[in-house]
């Protein structure tokens, strides 16, 4: 069960460190938090942001001890991180060039090629628990006890700064640029989802100017189905979100470049 826990916390990173590959303000390209369960208690890594709920968290540290760290997420809540000789950390690697620098995604939610076009200069570094700092930002993935806002490790990711601070500013955009999560219902030209950063219930709307794809094949609003998860980008007109473009993402195990690895069992 451990091998399989790290497998899928290595999936994540590579997942996570490909959905901040475009320029600021990107919205992230994979990754929206799945199955979450009803008690609040779940395994693996989230794959993306939101990392508040669900299958791990995201945020900035706040606290460091000898075996755990606390961090602070995007809606201001504590989380404590225990870890152990056996939990893994690493270092998100820098994008090659710096801001700017030459970078190939093209915001595919595909899961696939985008990885190849992070411009990344490599994988994930290992590292030491002491060589986190209060004010990194971390990801952790591991047992969730959302109930007492706990995290046993598995794997701890130290954000890489510049990918830390498009995060941040993704975050502030969450829900006015664009949305991110599980298809729950479709209506006519409403769609709602459950959101990937807060779980919460989010609605947007389309019209004929709203382009939709999966991978990079164009489809239309009848192929988005229930239980799908999508990127929205789009904004705030007379008090609901249009969305001006839709893309399904792919899934591990969907196909591309991606492992084909599954999540255990909720």
């Amino acid at each position: 069960m451990q091998l399989r826990r790290l497998a899928v916390f290595l999936v994540a990173i590579g997942l996570s460190t490909a959905a901040f590959a475009q320029d600021a303000p990107p919205a992230p390209g994979t990754g929206a938090e799945q199955g979450s369960p009803a008690n609040g208690r779940g395994r693996g890594f989230g794959r993306g942001m939101g990392m508040g709920a669900g299958s791990g968290v995201m945020g900035t540290v706040t606290e460091l001890a000898a075996d755990h760290l606390t961090v602070k997420n995007s809606t201001g809540e504590t989380w404590t991180v225990n870890y152990s000789a056996n939990t893994h950390f690493v270092k998100q690697p820098p994008r090659l060039g710096g801001v700017g620098g030459p970078a190939r995604g093209n915001g595919e939610a595909d899961g696939g090629d985008s990885q190849r076009g992070a411009g990344f200069g490599g994988p994930p570094t290992p590292i030491k628990a002491t060589d986190i700092k209060v004010g990194d930002t971390v990801m952790a993935g591991g047992e969730v006890n959302r109930d007492a806002k706990t995290v046993g490790a598995v794997g701890v990711m130290l954000v890489d700064p510049e990918r830390a601070r498009q995060m941040h500013e993704m975050e502030a955009n969450y829900g006015k640029t664009w949305l991110m999560g599980r298809v729950t219902a479709v209506n006519d030209t409403r769609v709602t989802l459950e959101g990937g950063m807060d779980h919460a219930a989010h609605t947007f709307v389309v019209d004929e100017n709203t382009t939709f794809r999966r991978r990079r094949e164009p489809i239309t609003l009848a192929d988005v189905q229930v239980g799908e998860s999508v990127r929205v980008e789009g904004s705030v007109k007379d008090g609901q979100f249009l969305a001006n473009s839709v893309a399904v993402m792919m899934q591990p195990g969907q196909g591309g470049s991606t492992p084909r690895q599954s999540p255990p069992p909720q």
